[in-house]
């Protein structure tokens, strides 16, 4: 079973019950994160479907490794995986050297701005992308 497959089933399994808050079922924002992302490689797909499991369930690394879920998608998700009280600049620090990490979290956070942000967030998530994108320009060959 492809990558992708196995991170579509632990995604429903984690997200089963969970809403956004316009009350649309959780699962359609990972899945419209991977639709963007229909180009990448499997693992970049599996890594999308898995983006937020280990922050919004009790889904830990090593539960996606006893799935089947290999070592560079779970680093993946690692690195797309805010942990509680970390301020979210020390967050997107984690994002330096990791290309297909910002490819992820651009494509989360395009959808989540086409969510009906607050002020806040919108603020938060433009900020984010202006300094994904430094990161883009500046560690090109």
């Amino acid at each position: 079973m492809k990558q992708s497959q196995i991170a579509t089933i632990i995604a429903i399994e984690a997200h089963d019950g969970q809403t956004r808050r316009g009350g649309e079922l959780y699962i359609n924002h990972p899945a419209t994160v991977v639709s963007t992302l229909k180009n990448e490689s499997d693992e970049i797909k599996a890594a999308a479907w898995l983006h937020d499991v280990c922050e919004d369930s009790d889904t830990t690394p090593k539960h996606l490794r006893e799935r089947g879920i290999n070592s560079r998608v779970i680093r993946l998700v690692k690195i797309l995986t805010k942990k509680k009280g970390s301020p979210y600049h020390d967050y997107l620090l984690g994002f330096r050297g990791e290309k297909d990490a910002r490819k992820i979290k651009k494509a989360d956070i395009f959808h989540n701005l086409s969510d009906d942000p607050t002020e806040k967030q919108k603020l938060k998530y433009g900020l984010a992308l202006r300094y994904l994108n430094f990161l883009d320009f500046a560690e090109r060959p």
